[in-house]
């Protein structure tokens, strides 16, 4: 008699990743109603600049980087993204401010680590990301969580967030501009949010993920990185991903204090030992030799988002409860219906693909996640004829 080896229950109990399943749905629908509209995955719908596909294939190609790198990240993109941060923030950031890692999960990943253990709490916003939480339960870190009101444009109060900060909690995990939400918080509000946590004695992990796709240019999303001590309570998380348009490369930034990247090596070198290294040096070169493209995307962005508003504004059983960056939060006219429902029903029969809220948090079944920066204006455009008298 054999006893059969079992897995770990913190994995074993996470649901498979949601995307996937949402990609079988659009893979049924059979083209009846034109082309399908795939607003479920948060990527870029436009391909690379040429110029940054030939940089990464000279750096691909490169004997330099077929051998591990610094734990920390090439020091050239290092002082590159340092002094490009420093612009936009208004602060003095250098190297040694700068963890890279592969992806931006990763970075939430190593960052979660660095501050939590098993049985800590990290304190979270609902809607949530999905990854964030599931990241937390696989490392046995449990998950607190603020509502965010439809009302208040889906922010948190200071009030709410000091109410729900209980003596486990290690750090407080914010989005800007949100993921599913698009809800950007005011320099303001992160502010008071960055005293709180720093009268509490608990990190502020901000995930800055979309911060290309703000609507207004130069100016800086939040003060934090001027403030006095900074290095000791704020971490600010990035992805090279989107104004790059190459997610496939895994590259993202860590931003926080000496002692905090010190930290994060120790995470890395277990995880990685160093992110991808060709891609380093590739967008390294590209950061400012594209800032006019990645601004002109930006732009295009906007107009979607725009595109999207007028759509929605003719549809008044569907609301456009919050839009911003990559994203706008819906609710669907089927009260009392799960949002998988919904979702699954909208790919198969109208060839229109989006995420259940639902996976956003128990709460969220009223809505579905529309990330419009994957389809063009034309397709957000034909929108309109798919959700116009639909019906389960």
């Amino acid at each position: 008699m054999f006893s059969s080896p079992r897995f770990n229950p913190l994995i074993e109990r996470i649901s498979p990743p949601p995307v996937p399943s949402v990609q079988a749905w659009a893979r049924a629908y059979d083209g009846v109603r034109g082309p399908l509209i795939d607003l479920s995955q948060a990527v870029p719908g436009y391909p690379a600049h040429p110029a940054m596909l030939e940089i990464l294939g000279k750096a691909a190609s490169s004997k330099a980087y077929t051998g591990y790198g610094p734990i920390e990240g090439e020091r050239v993109l290092r002082e590159t993204y340092a002094a490009h941060v420093s612009e936009i923030y208004g602060a003095a950031l250098v190297a040694e401010n700068i963890h890279v890692t592969s992806g931006c999960n990763q970075a939430f990943i190593c960052a979660a680590m660095a501050v939590a253990g098993a049985g800590d709490a990290v304190l979270m916003t609902e809607p949530y990301y999905f990854n964030h939480e599931t990241t937390l339960a696989m490392l046995g870190i449990r998950t607190r969580f603020v509502e965010c009101a439809a009302e208040n444009g889906f922010l948190p109060t200071v009030e709410a967030i000091a109410e729900a900060l209980q003596p486990d909690v290690k750090a407080l995990a914010l989005v800007s501009p949100n993921n599913p939400t698009g809800a950007v918080y005011p320099p303001d509000l992160l502010a008071a949010i960055a005293d709180l946590c720093r009268a509490k004695g608990i990190w502020l992990i901000l995930d800055e993920t979309y911060s290309d796709f703000l609507p207004s240019a130069g100016s800086s999303p939040h003060d934090l990185f001027r403030l006095d001590g900074w290095e000791n309570f704020v971490v600010s998380l990035y992805s090279f991903s989107k104004s790059f348009c190459i997610p496939g490369h895994r590259l993202g930034a860590i931003t926080a204090g000496p002692a905090f990247i010190t930290q994060v090596a120790k995470i890395m070198d277990n995880l990685q030992i160093c992110a991808p290294r060709s891609a380093q040096a590739a967008v390294a070169e590209a950061l400012p030799l594209l800032s006019d493209w990645r601004e002109e995307n930006r732009q295009e962005i906007l107009r979607r988002a725009d595109a999207l508003k007028r759509v929605m504004a003719a549809l008044p059983d569907w609301q456009l409860a919050a839009v911003g960056a990559y994203f706008a939060f819906v609710r669907h006219p089927f009260a009392g219906t799960a949002s998988a429902t919904v979702a699954e029903a909208l790919a198969r029969r109208v060839g229109v693909s989006c995420i259940p809220g639902g996976y956003f948090g128990a709460r969220q079944e009223g809505y579905l996640r529309f990330a419009f920066a994957n389809a063009d204006v034309a397709g957000i455009d034909r929108l309109a004829e798919r959700l116009d008298g639909f019906s389960l």
